[in-house]
């Protein structure tokens, strides 16, 4: 999120507010009404009331206010010992909400707005934000947006199964997506015209797009979560670029004033260089994980270029700032008096770098898209033991299911519970022989990572549990299992007869106990071709 704060050491306003400790008085320092941090503060704190009551954000309560509690007490603290004053921490809280509003760690129980889950997280990477503003500095400022840069370490260091990013598709379009949009782009106007910014908003959202565009029309498919297959051509476009977190990034995380060049020819040049490098970082990225760290990673790696361009841009406020003059001089060699200066080789190399740039992203889109897949059918089928038809269960298709796809009702359902039996038999045999490619083949989303955990704690303890199962009847519906964040999935509610078997490490089995179950397997076409187990919930009562 922007920060929007005076230099670190600046010293406290004069009058004012005091308190006195120890028969000394302190400052105390407010922000004032026209502070623009105050206005993001508005925007963002509105965006996480949303998530709570109609959106159904994936974060609870308790989290967001780790994270924010945890930056501002540093901040209190920092200011306070080099100015002798309390400071209303307005920038940190900022950064510790912007934390909170992109983060999301696994397991977090959807639904729990006080769950204390994983809180350590979010204060942990909201502590490791802030330190980068006191850390790393250039022309006494930092160089890097703080919640940007502790994000981006936070996902490539954690990985997917710690941490994510928040979705870039929040649920349908009803009244509560139209009010989110209505806050986030009239308050994003407004805060980023105030500051002169909304231009360098606008070139890096217009780049973008047609980068993507790019990536779309090269063939790219990305994997995620809440889309039942995978997300192509027209959607993936349409999904990205008009995603509610992609405008949060363009209004208040690349327009952050204490990052970005100070001149306008330097913003909108930064602006075109987050453009086209978060393009080139997604290009390849065959899941919504890596897309959306490479999208936030772009930022990153060109607030660290910002020192090579401020020398190249004019100097902010010049005669030379401004955009037209800069093109003439730049791409046609435009002397001061106006001659040009051999404006067919700086055309023919502007070209050429745009037309490299454009390549890029295609090649790169291109080279993934039709590589979602973790295993072959081919390949499980020879590991597989032929299941014997007679020992099916009574199967049911409820009629939505059939009005949904007439594809899964009779012989289709009946693949559908094959693959869920061989997915399950997939899954013990990876856990007995320490296989994790082989979850991933039949896993995805939540199941896979509860399944990587389950084999991380079997390989450290050398004690394996697995679970069999036996099944008595079927019934198959849809269902959004993890909120409005996700689309539809199939529901396969089960009932029968579980065994779970311990092994110990030399694979002998220890024990053995029974007993019935009643589960929701949930499955989806993740990955565009064998269905997948991505979930088990329980069974709702009717």
């Amino acid at each position: 999120m922007a920060t929007l704060a005076p230099a670190v050491g600046a010293p406290p306003l004069a009058g004012g507010r005091s308190v006195t400790f120890g028969g000394h008085a302190y400052p105390v320092v407010l922000p004032k009404l026209r502070d623009p941090r105050l206005h993001v503060a508005a925007v963002v704190i509105t965006i996480h009331v949303l998530g709570q009551l109609g959106l159904g954000f994936w974060v609870s309560v308790p989290q967001i206010l780790a994270a924010i509690l945890t930056t501002a007490l540093i901040e209190l603290a920092v200011t306070f010992r080099r100015t002798r004053s309390f400071v209303w921490p307005a920038s940190a809280m900022l950064t510790g909400s912007g934390v909170a509003l992109i983060l999301r760690v696994p397991g977090t129980p959807p639904g729990d707005h006080w769950s204390f889950h994983s809180w350590y997280v979010f204060s942990g990477v909201a502590a490791l934000s802030l330190l980068t503003k006191y850390a790393i500095r250039y022309r006494d400022s930092h160089l890097f947006n703080p919640s940007n840069i502790g994000l981006v370490i936070a996902f490539v260091v954690l990985g997917s199964t710690r941490a994510e990013p928040l979705d870039f598709w929040w649920g349908p379009l009803d009244a509560w997506m139209i009010a989110a949009y209505a806050v986030i782009l009239v308050g994003g106007l407004l805060i980023t015209r105030r500051l002169q910014l909304l231009a360098m908003a606008l070139t890096f959202w217009i780049a973008v797009a047609g980068g993507l565009a790019l990536i779309a029309a090269s063939g790219h498919s990305m994997t995620a979560r809440w889309a039942f297959s995978p997300v192509s051509g027209v959607d993936y476009w349409r999904v990205i670029v008009f995603s509610p977190e992609l405008l949060i990034f363009l209004f208040f995380m690349i327009t952050d004033p204490k990052t970005v060049p100070l001149g306008r020819v330097g913003r909108v040049l930064f602006a075109l260089l987050v453009a086209a490098t978060s393009t080139l970082l997604m290009a390849p990225q065959a899941d919504e994980f890596g897309t959306k760290v490479g999208l936030l990673a772009g930022l990153v790696i060109v607030c660290a270029l910002r020192p090579v361009i401020d020398r190249v841009v004019p100097a902010p406020g010049s005669e030379d700032d401004r955009l037209g003059r800069f093109a003439a001089r730049t791409f046609l060699g435009q002397r001061p008096g106006g001659q040009l200066t051999h404006p067919l080789l700086r055309i023919t190399a502007t070209i050429a770098v745009v037309a490299g740039v454009g390549t890029a992203i295609a090649v790169g889109g291109s080279s993934s898209g039709g590589v979602i897949g973790f295993g072959s059918d081919e390949s499980l089928a020879r590991r597989a033991d032929a299941i014997d038809p007679s020992t099916f269960p009574a199967i049911t298709v409820e009629q939505g299911v059939v009005d949904w796809s007439h594809e899964i009702a009779g012989p289709g359902a009946r693949a559908i519970v094959l693959t869920l039996a061989e997915n399950l038999e997939f899954e013990t045999e990876a856990l007995l022989e320490r296989e994790p490619t082989l979850l991933e083949a039949v896993d995805h989303g939540d199941r896979l990572d509860d399944l990587r955990l389950r084999l991380g704690t079997a390989e450290a303890s050398g004690t394996t549990t697995v679970d069999r199962y036996e099944f008595d009847d079927i019934n198959v519906t849809l269902l959004v299992p993890f909120g409005r964040q996700d689309g539809l999935s199939l529901g396969l509610e089960s009932r029968g007869t579980k065994t779970v078997e311990t092994y110990d490490a030399s694979g002998e089995i220890q024990a053995r106990e029974s007993s019935p179950f009643e589960t929701m397997f949930v499955m989806r076409r993740a990955t565009g071709g064998r269905w997948l187990n991505v979930d088990e919930l329980p069974v709702e009562a009717d």
